[in-house]
């Protein structure tokens, strides 16, 4: 069983997620080459963990709520507050600008923020394409009943079902919830697929997996997960058609060409990549951007 463990990155100000890609030992899974998992984390009054604008490039961000809110506002005009159960994805493309803050009648709330935000690299021939921002909301994505599991198919076809969210290459993200002492037969969905725990614990083909680790799936044959010990457990599978090639990635930048990266950074450092309505700040320009 291959296993990419978390390592804990600070955001800022305290707030801390757990980061599963990119990992040494796999850089992708699928056309994901990012997954950052945060929360549970109470959200206080008069308290912001407020991401302030900074760009993308060459990407789709997918970000996806189990509890709390967040505002999301782009270079391009959106203005969405992402609830949980949702899918929000933003394809970046040639380059936007967006900002992920407390939603503004919460601001003396306390609340729970709890999710995942990963990173899709568009095909080749997609890295330029126009920016756009796409809201598919909770009660539209399709959910089955499936061996004592409940599922929902946030992305792309499984048991039956198709997600009405539109991605640029054959894509994969399920969400799973198992009841305690359930059991799910996994079929083989995509080219490369990973299963993520949540919260709870599992056996998976009958081996413990560690709370908080991801485990590459097995590509020829299906994959047997148990939920053990009292509790509950929920766990995401994503996955997809291996990427068309190596990505260079650095900062908030992922590109096929090293040389689209540093003219990125130039054009964010000079602040022709676009504003996001309203907002005023701006995270600046690592030093000595490189790729990772």
């Amino acid at each position: 069983m291959e296993l990419l463990k978390p390592h804990d990155k600070d955001l800022g100000g305290g707030f801390m997620v757990r980061r599963l890609l990119p990992a040494a030992a796999k850089r992708s899974v699928g056309p994901f080459v990012f997954f950052d998992h945060f929360g549970p984390a109470t959200e206080h009054p008069g308290r912001v963990h407020d991401v302030r604008p900074h760009p993308h490039i060459g990407l789709a961000t997918v970000t996806y709520l189990f509890e709390g809110a967040m505002m999301h506002r782009d270079s391009i005009g959106s203005a969405q507050e992402i609830r949980p159960g949702a899918i929000n994805w933003m394809t970046a493309g040639r380059g936007i600008v967006h900002s992920e803050r407390k939603p503004e009648q919460l601001l003396n709330s306390e609340y729970v923020n709890h999710g995942l935000q990963l990173w899709a690299a568009l095909p080749k021939e997609f890295e330029g394409i126009e920016p756009s921002f796409s809201h598919t909301a909770a009660e539209a994505i399709p959910e089955v009943k499936e061996q004592g599991a409940d599922i929902r198919v946030l992305i792309g076809e499984a048991f039956g079902l198709k997600s009405p969210v539109k991605t640029f290459a054959p894509t994969v993200y399920l969400d799973i919830a198992l009841s305690a002492g359930a059991q799910i037969e996994l079929p083989v969905l995509a080219q490369e697929e990973a299963l993520y725990v949540v919260e709870g614990a599992i056996e998976l083909d009958g081996e413990p997996v560690p709370p908080f680790a991801m485990v590459l799936l097995p590509e020829d044959r299906a994959s047997t997960v148990r939920a053990v010990g009292d509790g509950a457990v929920r766990m995401v599978v994503i996955g997809g058609d291996a990427l068309d090639g190596p990505r260079f990635m650095s900062w908030n930048f992922v590109s096929s060409s090293r040389e689209r990266i540093v003219q990125a950074g130039e054009d964010w450092e000079a602040q022709r990549m676009g504003h996001v309505p309203g907002e005023t700040e701006f995270i600046p320009l690592p030093p000595n951007l490189l790729t990772r």
